[in-house]
């Protein structure tokens, strides 16, 4: 038994890898804003308003790859699997670490391509953001179908640990290379680049030990390879186990339904949607992304908002193992509730601080609080309730279509956070606070829809959770 359990845990933390680049590639962003904006941005002499949106599309243009990942997410996990899937995210984030560091590769000199090559930078990103949409549905999907039911919401939730440390990791690199640097000039030029051509190193690791990992019971049976199934499953279960375990699935692929995405009803993909929609609505990834220059807005130094980004980090991880510690005994629901109404709190809280120009500490207690009721619901309990609730014939299709929907909300709060926040009537009449004040109102509504709507998964097999759908 302990040999099972240490291999169904190494396969989880080579899955998780897949967690820890989705955090990597997407929060790299955040050390680089300033520097983006002076590179690329600067020296077209925009207007205001025009740099912002410029700058908030370039800022979020990997989400315009998250989206295209995941839709095409159902189709590679349902037609190519979910291993090969994940080699697929693999590949596409070494590409993009190593093109977003010199978008001018085969055109200019590296590091003397200047603004011209926005639209290079942007493409690549967009190339590294596929690999994170696939990788954010593939990775919990491929967890939750070799984990046993009674500690699934911990090994799924360890994904969520892993997406949390990547980004503790790349804010810790990124004040390290800012630090490096004699000046701001040597950061906005060259240091940037660094940051972005750091990322090759977990992508190549994860690359090479997913060669090692096997495909997953479930997605086996699903293409009536029912040998290697069991060949899997004996590797992590007892053999009684895994012949019951064999039973149940063959029993819910042979069930009539068409496969169709609605073929269980309208509401179980609904519910997947705004569990996805509200995880971004919320306003978590205007914290993460734009840390350091809401920092900035504080007063603080380049490097003294990256060092507050990093403490940011800090507590987004111990928060997250708060999560992975009581998802599978307080169970999906109490935590999604509380969780959202400590982040409406916060976000009211904080927004209220900038419009009366109150002091920093009380905007930086605000954002930890609000960091800390995310980790510990919103952040991780999702991916584990997406990985759980739909049925074997449609997950991946459905999974698919609420991790589209998740980066399309991503998207949009990321692309309009600059605008709310640069908008000269909202900032002199609301001073910075108007839109953390929206982030609070969605935490509310998010509290009352998994109170209304969603059901609880604790302790359930997949195979069981269709009966939840099924009138």
């Amino acid at each position: 038994m302990a040999r099972l359990n240490w291999y169904i845990v190494l396969l989880t933390l080579i899955a998780t890898l897949g967690g820890l680049l989705f955090g990597y590639d997407t929060a790299v962003i955040s050390g680089a804003v300033g520097s983006l904006k002076a590179y690329f941005i600067a020296p077209r002499h925009l207007k205001p308003n025009d740099a912002n949106l410029l700058l908030g599309f370039v800022t979020s243009s990997a989400l315009v790859g998250c989206v295209i990942g995941g839709i095409i997410g159902g189709w590679i996990s349902t037609h190519i699997g979910r291993k090969r899937g994940l080699i697929i995210s693999a590949v596409l984030f070494l590409i993009s670490a190593l093109g977003a560091a010199a978008p001018e590769f085969m055109f200019a000199p590296i590091g003397h391509g200047g603004p011209a090559y926005i639209w290079n930078f942007v493409g690549y990103r967009i190339i590294g953001g596929i690999g994170v949409g696939l990788a954010s549905m593939l990775a919990p999907m491929y967890i939750a179908e070799i984990a046993p039911p009674r500690i699934r919401g911990n090994l799924v939730a360890w994904n969520q640990l892993a997406i949390i440390f990547g980004m503790l990791v790349i804010y810790f690199v990124n004040y390290a290379i800012a630090s490096v640097g004699n000046s701001t000039t040597w950061l906005n030029t060259i240091g940037w680049r660094y940051m972005f051509l750091s990322g090759t190193v977990p992508a190549l690791a994860f690359l090479i030990l997913l060669f090692l990992v096997p495909e997953t019971p479930r997605y086996l049976m699903l293409r009536g390879r029912e040998d290697e199934a069991r060949r899997v499953l004996s590797r992590l279960m007892p053999a009684e186990e895994g012949d019951k375990e064999i039973s149940e699935i063959r029993a819910s692929l042979s069930e009539h339904h068409s496969g169709k995405l609605f073929s269980f009803g309208f509401l179980i993909i609904f519910v997947g949607i705004m569990l996805s929609v509200f995880q971004q609505f919320v306003g978590i990834n205007v914290v993460l992304y734009y840390a350091p220059t809401i920092f900035k807005g504080m007063g603080l130094t380049t490097n003294a908002s990256l060092l507050q980004t990093i403490i940011v980090g800090a507590v987004n991880l111990l928060f997250t193992i708060v999560a992975v510690l009581t998802v599978d005994r307080l169970g999906r629901k109490p935590l999604q509730i509380i969780g959202a109404l400590v982040m409406a709190v916060s976000m009211i809280a904080l927004g209220s601080n900038f419009m009366l120009h109150g002091k920093g500490i009380v905007a930086l207690i605000s954002m930890l609080v609000y960091i800390a009721g995310f980790a510990m619901s919103w952040g991780p309990v999702t991916w584990v309730l997406l990985s759980e609730i739909f049925p074997n014939q449609i997950r991946g299709k459905a999974m698919a279509v609420a991790v589209a929907a998740q980066w399309i909300a991503n998207l949009t709060v990321s692309w309009t956070f600059p605008i709310l926040d640069g908008n000269p009537y909202l900032v002199k009449h609301f001073h910075h606070g108007f839109a953390y004040w929206i982030y609070g109102v969605m935490s509310i509504l998010a509290a009352i829809f998994v109170w209304a709507l969603v059901p609880e998964t604790k302790n359930r097999s997949l195979e069981q959770m269709e009966k939840l759908w099924v009138a």
